[in-house]
C-alpha cells in the first residue's frame, strides 16, 4: 500500500498513525511523534483544521443521508463490534472499522511537488479488522489502507455503502444503513455477517453533538445502532462457524475534538441482558484524573436514552495486564451507577485484545454481571482503552 500512494504522488503522507474508538491521525513519515501522542493527535487542531467544518452545535439528523460521508469534516467512522456465538456455544468477538481522513480542505484540490494535479486523491481510507475466538484464547487484528480513488475505496449514503477494497459494510438493494451485510477476509480469518438495526437510533451526547473538551469545537457528531441482531459466519483457521448474536454501531466526524491535557479514553458499549445498553467514554488527563466531559448515554429497553454525566458514574479498577510491549493496561472493572439501579462487573473474555496495528490499542469482547434495581443482570460488550503505557497513573473517578 505504501508503494500505491507513492505512485499516486502522496508519497509524502503516508505515516498512518491510528485512532482508537476510531480516532485516528496522519502524519508526515519526518515527524517523529510518540505512540501515545500519536494515537491523539487526529482529534486535535493542525494547520488545516481551520478550514474544515467543525461541530459547535446541536444540528438535525437526517437518514439515510448521515448514514454516508461528511467530507468536509476531516475525520469520520463507521465502527462495527459485536459478539456472537455458534450452536455449541462458542463465543467469537469482531470488531470491523471504516476510517475515512480528509488530506486537504474541502474545495481544495491536493499538489504534488508544489503542483496541483487531477491525478492525486483528497480523501484516504484505512481500516481495522479483528477477530477473538474465546475458546482457543486468541486474538488476531489487521489493518489496510487506501485511496479513494479508482474504486479503492469510498462511501456513499443511498444505497449505503462503505468499502476499502475488499472490506464493507454495504446495506443490500436498497436498503438502508440499518440493515447492513459486514464483509471483511485476512489471512484465514473472515466475517460474512448479516446486522439488523433492532432499536431507534441512539443520538449520543446533547442530540448528537458530544463534547470531548471544554473548548467549543471540540467535540463531534456522534449516533449509535445499540442492538443490531446479528447472524453470518466467522472463518478462522479452525473452520468456518455459523454464528448468531448482537453487534452496536457508532459513527461520529469531526474536525478536532482533544485537547493537549487528554492522556487517553476507555470506552464502554455495554448490551445488558434486559434490552439496556451503556454507553460511557472516560477522557483520562495526564495527571491521572478524569476530564469533566466525560459521559455517556443510558438506552431504556423501549430506546428512550438519558445522558449519564461524569459524576453519574463510579469506576474501579479490579484487575490489571502487562501486554507483551510491557503496557500495563486495566483489565476488569466494578462499574456503579446509582442513578439507573446498576452495579456491574466488566471482565474481558480474554486479557490479550490488543489491537496490534501500526499504532497499538486494546479493544476488545466483555462479559457482564451484576445486577439491575437489586435483580441479577448478565450482558455482554466491548471495550477500548489507549493511551495507556507502562507507567499510566490509575485514574481517579
Amino acid at each position: 500500500m505504501m508503494r500505491r500512494l507513492a505512485r499516486t504522488g502522496m508519497g509524502l503522507i503516508v505515516a498512518i498513525a491510528l485512532v482508537a474508538a476510531g480516532w485516528l491521525v496522519l502524519r508526515p513519515l519526518n515527524r517523529p511523534q510518540s505512540q501515545t501522542s500519536a494515537t491523539l493527535e487526529g482529534l486535535r487542531s493542525d494547520a488545516n483544521s481551520d478550514q474544515f467544518a467543525h461541530a459547535l452545535t446541536p444540528r438535525q439528523f437526517t437518514f439515510p443521508q448521515d448514514h454516508g460521508p461528511h467530507n468536509d469534516f476531516q475525520t469520520e467512522w463507521w465502527y462495527y463490534t459485536g459478539n456472537l456465538t455458534d450452536a455449541s456455544g462458542r463465543h467469537f468477538g469482531y470488531q470491523l472499522t471504516l476510517f475515512r481522513r480528509a488530506l486537504v480542505p474541502p474545495g481544495q484540490q491536493p499538489s504534488v511537488a508544489g503542483r496541483s494535479t487531477s491525478f492525486a486523491f483528497t480523501q484516504l481510507y484505512f481500516g481495522h479488522f479483528a477477530v477473538t475466538d474465546t475458546s482457543a484464547n486468541q486474538h488476531v487484528s489487521f489493518e489496510k489502507f487506501s485511496r479513494s480513488a479508482d474504486g479503492l475505496a469510498g462511501a456513499q449514503a443511498q444505497p449505503f455503502n462503505v468499502f476499502l477494497e475488499d472490506w464493507s459494510a454495504r446495506a443490500p438493494g436498497t436498503l438502508s444503513a440499518d440493515n447492513v451485510q459486514l464483509k471483511a477476509e485476512r489471512d484465514g480469518y473472515a466475517i460474512a455477517l448479516d446486522l439488523n438495526n433492532t432499536k431507534p437510533i441512539v443520538l449520543e451526547g446533547d442530540h448528537g453533538l458530544s463534547q470531548k473538551s471544554p473548548v467549543r469545537g471540540n467535540a463531534s457528531y456522534y449516533y449509535s445502532m445499540t442492538r443490531m441482531a446479528t447472524k453470518g459466519k466467522v472463518t478462522t483457521p479452525q473452520g468456518t462457524f455459523d454464528v448468531t448474536g448482537e453487534s452496536w454501531l457508532d459513527r461520529e466526524w469531526s474536525t478536532s475534538a482533544l485537547d493537549d491535557n487528554t492522556a487517553g479514553w476507555d470506552w464502554f458499549s455495554l448490551q445488558l441482558s434486559d434490552n439496556v445498553e451503556i454507553m460511557f467514554y472516560q477522557l483520562r488527563q495526564k495527571d491521572g484524573t478524569s476530564a469533566i466531559v466525560s459521559q455517556g448515554t443510558y438506552v431504556d429497553a423501549q430506546g428512550k436514552t438519558q445522558v449519564i454525566a461524569k459524576d453519574d458514574v463510579k469506576i474501579d479498577v479490579l484487575d490489571r495486564w502487562v501486554s507483551d510491549a510491557g503496557v500495563n493496561y486495566p483489565m476488569k472493572w466494578h462499574m456503579t451507577i446509582p442513578k439507573q439501579g446498576l452495579d456491574l462487573t466488566i471482565t474481558p473474555r480474554i486479557k490479550d485484545q490488543v489491537m496490534k496495528l501500526s499504532q497499538p490499542y486494546w479493544e476488545g469482547a466483555v462479559s457482564i454481571g451484576g445486577s439491575f434495581t437489586g435483580k441479577p443482570i448478565t450482558g455482554e460488550g466491548y471495550v477500548e482503552l489507549t493511551g495507556y503505557t507502562s507507567e499510566s497513573p490509575t485514574t481517579t473517578h
